[in-house]
């Protein structure tokens, strides 16, 4: 059989697992790796070659330093500025959209939306608007400014060192920006004047705050002398219930302990808050002993403060003159705001404050995915506890030990301060709003600029490659402490690493092989009647399509040579068709598959898997229509 023919087998078989999303998509590269070696398409000493490619450390370092912009401060001093917006919708979304755009050209567009997701999930809090309106424009803003620069997005940095290789140099920094800056503008006016308009309305006004609202959910159950749970200490009784209901906290001679802090046994008179709803509070009540409400002594003083309340209320209104008694008594039976207000605390009778909870999304590469609870040992192992999960813009029924995880499911979690961002970095998990809890972190933004303006200074003068510069910048930043060397680690998405590092020499095999050739060939000769604008367009539309359903890197890798072939068939540059790649691999919007920004604001947002392509759509038109003209105006053929 031809390696051409075997060729394409592997690669049929990749992208079909690379659908099927079954096995996550770096172990599917590495089987596709291994897979071409044992065939003989890829010789075996040049198998694991691809992970000292230019392009795979350059990624990794580029990750680095966004983590570094993300610990430096940043996040604070631009929440401030987009604070000061106001209420408005439309400015809302210029400030978020704007801002983002920007900052992916610079950094990774995955962290450049990590820095202002908890910024938009608070601002739809504070202006009691729906979080949906917001987080679609955000993820695709990060993605087109991802666009600008070489080093925005990795499949701009894949193209530019696979120019290298054949042209013998590369891309430059900012020879991505003519093109990507013109399709990053007129896709963020795009958005901001029709887009957002398209994004369906999810859930209600401030709709993750109503996921979790805590004061509906939260009850305190009393340990009696005969409750089982006496004696137990909280593990314990977890184990007697066989079901992970948290215990928020231990009351106990009027003091409260966290749940997850505390470690001593239950005694009698202890107040247990918990995260209960019926079922869960027959289970308690059934296999713990525990009650509801309070002892025949607290409901007596209770009601002594109650009814001495009412004299005290009576009084002041015998006082008051009669007009204003005659006005009052007309509202009767109709409580003030404040009233329903006052009511609604004394009905949950639960203090939520001081409880540290906080609010994190999966992220695409979390180690919680397809896990539960229980096989994580999330307490006992990050000392975390799992209080309730937000799938698809709604909470979860379901038994928490039952659940397994899934890449954009909001958590609410409980965990002490000190260890929370070291517990969700390790977990992959991107906080997104707390709940009396500060996730501080060090303020070295003007270390982390320089360091990065200097690597910066040093690809434009060509005094380092790109590769060694942005290396160079992420060793120094961990050198003088703007990132902990093990959020540095943490910091390098080892899956996109491993996808790169094990497609790149299958993206090879495609074009020794001749299998690059025979596509391109079949392209030409359907094209052949045509200019070869159309088949830059045939290119464009095909490598688009590919990248809403796999990882865009993978695409880059895949379209590359095939873009060449086309070049070389045409007898015309190659840069406008690798450019094209570059463009169109980025911009996933259909789906939110296609991209981790896509895919991290689906359980925030309360979005559908088909919700995305009523934007999408219209802006990868958009996008067609202004790169196709921009390419070849900058990158003639």
């Amino acid at each position: 059989m031809a390696e051409s023919t075997l060729v394409f087998i592997v690669l049929g078989l990749t992208l079909a697992a690379f659908v099927w999303g079954r096995f996550r998509y770096d172990l599917v590269a590495l089987a596709a790796l291994l897979g071409s070696v044992v065939l003989g398409l890829v010789p075996g000493e040049e198998a694991f070659l691809g992970f000292g490619h230019p392009a795979v450390i350059t990624v990794a370092a580029v990750l680095v330093l966004s983590r570094a912009f993300e610990r430096s401060g940043v996040v604070d001093v631009i929440a401030d500025q987009v604070f000061k917006v106001g209420e408005r919708l439309f400015l809302q979304l210029a400030a978020l959209t704007g801002t983002v755009v920007v900052l992916s050209g610079f950094m990774n567009n995955v962290g450049a939306l990590a820095l202002l997701l908890p910024v938009a999930m608070r601002l739809a809090r504070e202006h009691d608007t729906s979080p949906s309106l917001l987080l679609m424009p955000l993820a695709f803003g990060s993605l087109l400014g991802g666009l600008t620069t070489l080093i925005g997005t990795p499949p701009n940095i894949i193209i530019a060192s696979y120019r290298g290789s054949v042209t013998g140099e590369n891309f430059g920094l900012f020879s991505f920006t003519p093109v990507g800056a013109a399709v990053a503008l007129a896709g963020f006016a795009f958005i901001l004047l029709i887009g957002w308009r398209l994004v369906p309305l999810r859930a209600g006004k401030a709709s993750t705050e109503a996921m979790f609202d805590t004061a509906n959910y939260l009850v305190e159950l009393r340990v009696g002398e005969e409750a089982k749970a006496n004696g137990l200490t909280l593990r314990e009784l977890q184990q007697e219930l066989e079901e992970t209901i948290p215990v928020l906290a231990v009351v106990r001679d009027d003091k409260r302990r966290a749940g997850h802090a505390f470690f001593g046994t239950l005694q009698e008179g202890d107040i247990l808050l918990l995260e209960a709803g019926p079922e869960e509070m027959k289970l308690l009540e059934d296999k713990a002993g525990l009650r509801l409400g309070k002892d025949a002594e607290d409901e007596e003083k209770e009601a002594e403060e109650q009814a001495a309340r009412e004299q005290q209320k009576a009084a002041k209104r015998a006082e008051r003159p009669q007009e204003e008694r005659d006005e009052e008594s007309e509202h009767d039976g109709k409580p003030s705001k404040k009233e329903k207000q006052e009511k609604q605390e004394e009905k949950s009778g639960v203090d939520t404050e001081g409880l540290q909870l906080v609010e994190a999304v999966v992220r695409n590469d979390s180690m919680m995915v397809n896990h539960t609870v229980t096989q994580l040992r999330l307490h006992n192992q990050f000392g975390l506890h799992l209080v309730a999960v937000a799938r698809d813009g709604g909470r979860l029924k379901q038994r928490l030990r039952e659940i397994r995880f899934r890449p954009g499911d909001v958590l609410l979690l409980q965990g002490g301060e000190s260890e929370l961002s070291e517990s969700l970095a390790t977990l992959g998990c991107l906080p997104l709003a707390s709940r009396n809890l500060t996730l501080g972190q060090p303020r070295m933004l003007l270390a982390s600029i320089a360091i990065f303006a200097a690597a910066i200074v040093a690809i434009l003068l060509g005094l380092l490659p790109a590769a060694v510069a942005l290396s160079s910048a992420a060793l120094v930043s961990l050198m003088v402490g703007v990132l902990p060397l093990r959020e540095g680690y943490q910091a390098i998405d080892g899956p996109v690493i491993v996808l790169l590092g094990a497609m790149i020499p299958v993206g090879q095999a495609l074009e020794s092989s001749g299998g690059a050739a025979l596509i391109a060939e079949a392209m030409l000769v359907w094209g052949v009647q045509w200019p070869a604008v159309v088949t830059l367009i045939g290119l464009f539309v095909l490598t688009m399509m590919l990248s809403d359903v796999i990882n865009n890197a993978a695409a880059a890798v895949l379209m590359a040579p095939i873009a060449v072939s086309l070049a070389n068939g045409f007898d015309a540059s190659v840069d406008p068709f690798l450019m094209a790649v570059a463009v169109s691999a980025s911009c996933a919007f259909l789906t939110p598959i296609g991209h981790q920004s896509n895919t991290l604001v689906m359980g925030p947002g309360g979005y559908r898997f088909g919700d995305y392509w009523r934007m999408g759509l219209p802006l990868e038109v958009v996008v067609l229509a202004v790169a196709i003209p921009m390419i070849l105006l900058v990158w003639p053929l």
